[in-house]
């Protein structure tokens, strides 16, 4: 597959002194989503700035569509759609949103009108089409972010926090709407603050720190590699009280991370469940603890999030 972005040993400082992005080095298929995810300040916005030719970079390689950015400003943006954390006309109407972003791109009258309605019906935006963008909440603006985008055709989609305020209901139709036009060749930039549906629509992930990638790869992949603990649940039925030593008897404490007993479920935290959960079953029959449910809770993009950060 070609890339549609691809990124070499960028840097950027806005100062001199502090580096937004170290050496950032990362690339993008055509059709694919792509998820940057990172703490605030880890450059995740300002990459993006970059590549949709707002800002300069110091040093590197940033290609978009196999356009160099710095050189092919105007032709890039003819071919992407962005969806910044900034509002762009707040002072007009949700309906006059629209027709803008119509004229903007040059849609025909006719297409523009049927894109228009289609997209205030997807987007459920048909009671506020006469507000004013700054009477909405950032929920609401947000809706209208993302949807007028798809007023033009586009091979880049560039989405900096685009489900931030939103329900959960309308933060998965936007996801799975996305989903859909990358199906049809649309590639898919995105950064957010929620792992989960970042685990949900994005094809590969790429973790940033202080402005440098720390880890890359699919979720699964991810998951597989960093999210080590991994927690057992035990569901059981007793007359006795249960200590925590008859639970661990002949288990490595080092293979323990934290353990609960509740009253009818314990719960044991382990980074090698795989070592710890034939024993402790052994020790329940042993003591005669008759287990009723068993499940391994599997690790989760904040358990990856959290290892790599910190790591």
């Amino acid at each position: 597959m070609e890339d549609a972005i691809f990124v070499d040993d960028l840097v950027k400082s806005y100062d001199g002194r502090k580096i937004a992005v170290d050496h950032l080095t990362f690339n993008v298929k055509k059709g694919e989503i792509y998820g940057l995810l990172g703490r605030n300040g880890a450059g995740k916005s300002t990459t993006i700035k970059i590549l949709t030719t707002l800002i300069k970079y110091d040093s590197g390689i940033a290609n978009v569509l196999g356009l160099d950015v710095s050189r092919n400003g105007s032709e890039i943006r003819r071919r992407i759609g962005v969806v910044q954390q900034e509002e762009a006309f707040d002072f007009t109407t949700v309906d006059n949103n629209f027709k803008l972003y119509g004229m903007m791109w040059e849609v025909p009258r006719e297409e523009a009108n049927s894109r228009k309605e289609m997209l205030m019906e997807l987007f459920e935006l048909n009671e506020l089409k006469k507000k004013r963008m700054y009477d909405l909440s950032g929920g609401q603006k947000k809706r209208v972010q993302v949807a007028r985008e798809f007023m033009h055709d586009m091979d880049i989609f560039f989405l900096d926090e685009p489900t931030v305020g939103l329900d959960p209901i309308m933060r998965r139709n936007i996801l799975d709407y996305i989903k859909t036009q990358t199906k049809k060749g649309m590639t898919v930039l995105f950064t957010t603050q929620n792992l989960e549906e970042a685990d949900y629509i994005c094809d590969r992930i790429g973790i940033v720190n202080n402005g440098k990638k720390v880890a890359e790869g699919t979720s699964s992949n991810l998951k597989t590699k960093y999210g080590a603990l991994r927690t057992l649940k035990i569901g059981y039925s007793s007359d006795r009280k249960i200590e925590q030593k008859d639970i661990l008897k002949n288990v490595d404490d080092e293979d323990i991370i934290e353990i609960d007993i509740g009253e009818s479920e314990i719960s044991v935290v382990s980074g090698k469940i795989e070592n710890v959960v034939s024993q402790v079953l052994q020790n329940l029959s042993a003591i005669g603890v008759k287990s009723d449910k068993i499940m391994i809770d599997n690790p989760t993009l904040d358990d990856v999030f959290m290892k790599v950060i910190e790591k």
